[in-house]
């Protein structure tokens, strides 16, 4: 819901986009639930075949998770091309104990059958405030912004949602840190990458917890692969803009997980938002060369730009 200046953002983990094995999944969301989050979200988002952890699995640790204290969110396939994939889809909507994040339209249409309340999630295209209305009248609490939209778009549509008389009963999360999520498709790349078909991809996925970085001809990286999504190569990273997001009316800032160090990137963003250490400090120079904020400022998401310059 719209903030005033004086509260400060939310933190919300998203959901874990790789495969990793599922010893590395249980330890890792057992150290989650002491980071400085308050909103964790869990389930397979991208690919049905990545079943080290299977639909009853994921249900059975949000149920688990229900009483951490956090608020636990159960998010969906972006991309659903299977009978199968319904079938599960329809299992997160009928049996989840906590709210659902619709990463497509088909989880917004059952579950707005349902009369149960959703996130949108940014795979979901809202590019005005009327679209952002309409999956309102639906059930929709909170939007995650579509990556690829800037801050002006981003206060215009929130603007936009005052005049309609439903800014304050929605809340706004962004996509603040990770590689970001571009595009989906039915081919899956990890598999063309190592030359076998998508049925026998031998979940190749999990050697590559972080994706696996595709580079230019002149040795530029350019993409990060993970199965049917492709990421960008550099990780997006709005640490210094939480002032502008909570000046604009932003709720939430999004974390997405990595391999390494996901704690740390937490701390430090939960620093900054309490004012508990100066941006510079909280990301060296020598960091930002691997860091993207291109979109947030409307130019080319994989440049890097200074506030003070924009």
């Amino acid at each position: 819901m719209t903030q005033s200046v004086t509260s400060p953002l939310k933190l919300s983990l998203g959901p874990i986009l790789y495969y990793w094995p599922r010893q590395k999944v249980e330890d890792f969301y057992q150290q989650m639930l002491h980071a400085p989050v308050d909103i964790i979200y869990l389930g397979e988002a991208v690919c049905s075949k990545r079943q080290e952890l299977r639909t009853g699995d994921w249900l059975e640790l949000a149920t688990a998770l229900c009483d951490s204290g956090k608020q636990i969110v159960m998010s969906t396939l972006a991309l659903i091309e299977a009978r199968s994939e319904i079938s599960a889809l329809r299992k997160i909507c009928d049996n989840s104990p906590c709210l659902v994040e619709a990463n497509d339209m088909g989880a917004v249409n059952l579950l707005a059958e349902r009369k149960l309340p959703f996130v949108s999630g940014s795979s979901v295209n809202i590019y005005n405030a009327y679209s952002l209305q309409t999956l309102y009248q639906k059930g929709m609490q909170r939007w995650v912004m579509p990556v690829e939209l800037n801050a002006e778009t981003l206060k215009d549509i929130l603007a936009d949602a005052q005049q309609l008389g439903f800014a304050d009963k929605i809340e706004t999360e962004i996509f603040s840190y990770g590689k970001l999520p571009l595009a989906y498709s039915a081919r899956c790349f990890i598999a063309r990458a190592k030359n076998l078909p998508k049925d026998d991809c031998q979940l190749s996925c999990i050697q590559y917890p972080d994706g696996l970085v595709m580079n230019t001809q002149e040795s530029h990286q350019l993409f990060t692969l993970n199965g049917i999504q492709t990421q960008s190569a550099s990780l997006y990273n709005l640490l210094g803009e939480w002032q502008t997001m909570q000046d604009i009316g932003v709720d939430i800032m999004r974390i997405s997980p990595q391999s390494t160090d996901t704690l740390g990137i937490i701390n430090r963003y939960h620093e900054a938002i309490h004012q508990q250490a100066s941006i510079i400090n909280l990301v060296p120079e020598h960091q930002l060369q691997d860091n993207c904020n291109g979109y947030w400022y409307g130019q080319p998401g994989m440049d890097w730009v200074n506030a003070d310059n924009s």
